[in-house]
């Protein structure tokens, strides 16, 4: 009889999200900002480090917020990694803006901080970075360059929370930055996300940007006696529902880490010498790196290598998958990017990846058959 497949991702359940599910129902207020909303909010900051959060819909509008918040206009240039997920390139091309796109370290899949300096220019307003898989970018080049040239920093932290560098937690590097709450992260709520504010001069603004544009947030607080449109904005809070689930799973936070992290160490120790032998390269964050096991990639030794494995899992009952396509080759890319130097990297990186089933949950025998499936696998150098 066939095993079972081996799913990539699988959404964490927690004790207590049907519970706070009914609780939300039960009390009438099913829309954004109520207890479970104020609950995950101060647990968000406590995890993330950061001054101040704001939940909202998704990971995307935390983004799209940022540019509202930095004025990003067109003729305004923000340097981002060409190796990222769309909704970072969208939120800045959104606002008029262009985005530009800089390769990657074939290290780390994070943005090649060596390469920004090359890219400012006059109409430069930002640098957007993420964490890729949770592992920091080279935060002291990346903070120095920034600091010179007068530059805010958006720190894309989706795959990075409780992440940290040197002791520093991710989230706190950037005058802005965003969380995912989308089921394939850590912790999740189905579709959901957070602005994490560490520039208090930015704040009030970004109550009323998520606020539709109102100062319904300080009548909420008692500070006015009604709410008005006051500035530009959109409808982007989080429904009660879906913090009520966020709420539950960020009260198992460390257990999840926990169960992540030991299939994550699984993978590193079960698979590094198939790794050497087979010429490919594990997932290995540098020293100095608290990194949350978002995920576990390898690079094969070339695009024919990734493709040969991707089919192995495959016929093994296993889905192990590639990642992002480089955002200076996609059409929206040229069409609303510019890319000042080849990204020869992001695309080298893109067509030799090659990630591994990762969730909270994933059985020590599911894990085992992984790590036995790859040894299986022969490279052609080998055969």
């Amino acid at each position: 009889m066939a095993e079972p497949q081996i799913v990539f991702s699988k959404p964490y359940r927690t004790q207590r999200e049907l519970a706070n599910i009914e609780a939300v129902l039960d009390s009438g207020h099913v829309h954004g900002d109520g207890p479970f909303t104020a609950s995950a909010n101060a647990k968000l900051q406590t995890i993330s480090g950061a001054e101040r959060s704001l939940l909202t819909s998704s990971c995307t509008h935390a983004l799209e917020m940022a540019s509202l918040l930095l004025d990003l206009g067109p003729g305004d240039e923000v340097i981002m990694p060409s190796f990222t997920f769309p909704s970072a390139a969208t939120a800045i091309a959104l606002s008029g803006a262009t985005p530009v796109f800089v390769d990657i370290e074939l290290s780390s899949g994070n943005i090649d901080v060596s390469l920004i300096e090359r890219a400012i220019t006059s109409k430069t307003r930002a640098i957007s970075i993420v964490h890729y898989g949770g592992v920091a970018v080279d935060i002291e080049g990346l903070v120095e360059i920034a600091e010179r040239h007068g530059l805010p920093i958006i720190e894309d932290n989706a795959h990075a929370l409780g992440a940290t560098w040197r002791g520093r937690k991710l989230g706190t590097i950037g005058s802005l930055a965003t969380q995912s709450f989308h089921d394939t992260k850590n912790v999740h709520c189905g579709e959901g996300g957070a602005l994490l504010v560490n520039d208090a001069a930015l704040m009030e603004r970004a109550e009323i940007i998520r606020e539709k544009g109102t100062n319904r947030s300080r009548f909420l607080r008692g500070q006015v006696d009604k709410y008005t449109w006051t500035d530009i904005g959109s409808s982007y809070l989080m429904s009660e529902l879906n913090a009520a689930v966020l709420d539950s799973q960020l009260d198992e936070f460390d257990e999840i880490q926990r169960k992540r992290l030991a299939t994550w160490n699984s993978y590193a120790n079960g698979l590094q010498e198939w790794a050497e032998d087979a010429g490919a390269s594990l997932m290995s964050p540098r020293e100095g790196t608290g990194h949350p096991a978002h995920l576990f990639y390898l690079l094969m030794p070339d695009h024919d290598e990734q493709v040969a494995l991707l089919s192995h899992f495959r016929q093994a009952g296993i889905v192990a998958t590639f990642h992002y396509v480089p955002l200076d080759s996609s059409p929206a890319g040229q069409r609303y990017g510019r890319t000042p130097f080849e990204c020869t990297v992001s695309e080298e990186f893109s067509r030799r990846l090659v990630r591994l089933p990762l969730w909270a949950g994933l059985s020590e025998d599911a894990v085992a058959r992984v790590i036995d499936t790859a040894r299986s696998y022969r490279t052609a150098a080998r055969v």
